[in-house]
């Protein structure tokens, strides 16, 4: 009896070794699987990252070709033709053979548009080529209060951008030590307002759809632009008649700046080419494709010259 005593003792020591050996077995056996599942996930979202960034960029080569056979036939841009229609969420599955189609391809939807970028104020007029030019930021300032906005921040933005195209001027030299003063930042983007002063992310919220940054000077399309930035971009017109001329021009569009000059209410309102052109040149596009659990947005500025095109800038998010 007392040789049976320890033999138990062993036998329940055994059991336990297993359950332990058991435990640690499932436990390594399951984190392989979780690992195996979180890099067949990350390899899932990157294929899916990729599908929906050509979906876009095939999206984009469609936009630049409307641009392109627009500018064939029509030498004026307006609201009523074919690149100013949106395009509706759209199952991709209904132009794509569903029997050789991804599953994940024809399960996405596509979206999107394309806006005249000249419909809103250019704000790289307000400092061309590092000079500031005070009728543009009178034009920005006119903007910024119809907008019940601070207009002196339309000052500010303009000496902002003249400090960032300045050279860089150099130190004191101290022995091997060259010290030069910060550079400010150059404004290339609607949100890189937010480094002038006063901006806030609200503010840009409510500007977003009126001003722009181009990579040169442009004119204002009057087929296209909204009564604000109708008026505050072109000089002595007031909000009452640029509201007055937008509702013109969905009768008949303007067909030329003589065109839209004879139906100012105002005649002592002079335009300039300058100022005003019935055509553009700058174009945005903005594309969303959902597939599966994920979507991507873009927006790119085309610039079209002719019957040419050429991709400026592309972002996604």
């Amino acid at each position: 009896m007392k040789a049976a005593a320890p033999l138990q003792r062993q036998r329940g020591v055994a059991v336990i070794m297993a359950l332990l050996l058991t435990t640690l077995a499932i436990t390594i056996v399951a984190s392989l699987f979780w690992q195996q599942q979180v890099q067949v996930r990350s390899i899932e979202n990157q294929r899916l990252q990729l599908q929906k960034q050509w979906i876009l960029r095939g999206a984009l080569d469609w936009a630049s070709l409307i641009l392109r056979e627009d500018a064939k036939y029509s030498s004026v841009d307006t609201l009523d033709e074919p690149w100013a229609v949106s395009l509706a969420e759209t199952r991709l599955d209904q132009y794509v053979d569903n029997g050789s189609a991804d599953e994940d391809v024809a399960s996405a939807t596509l979206s999107g548009n394309i806006s005249d970028a000249q419909a809103r104020l250019n704000l790289t007029d307000l400092c061309p080529d590092g000079t500031i030019n005070p009728d543009e930021v009178a034009a920005f300032a006119q903007l910024l209060n119809s907008e019940h906005l601070d207009p002196a921040l339309a000052q500010a933005t303009a000496d902002l951008m003249a400090a960032a195209q300045q050279k860089p001027a150099a130190g004191n030299d101290t022995g091997n030590e060259r010290q030069s003063a910060p550079q400010p930042l150059n404004l290339t983007q609607v949100e890189d307002l937010l480094a002038v002063p006063g901006f806030t992310p609200e503010m840009l919220a409510k500007l977003k759809n009126f001003v722009i940054f181009l990579p040169r000077a442009t004119p204002i399309n009057v087929n296209t632009a909204p009564a604000e930035v109708l008026a505050a971009g072109i000089t002595g017109l007031t909000p009452a008649d640029a509201t007055a001329l937008v509702a013109s021009r969905e009768t008949a569009s303007f067909r030329h700046i003589a065109d839209f000059a004879e139906r100012l209410p105002d005649k002592s309102v002079s335009v300039s080419n300058l100022e005003a052109s019935v055509t553009t040149n700058y174009f945005l596009v903005n594309g969303k494709v959902r597939m599966s659990r994920a979507e991507l947005e873009m927006q790119a500025l085309i610039e079209r010259n002719g019957t040419s095109s050429k991709l400026v800038w592309i972002r996604e998010n």
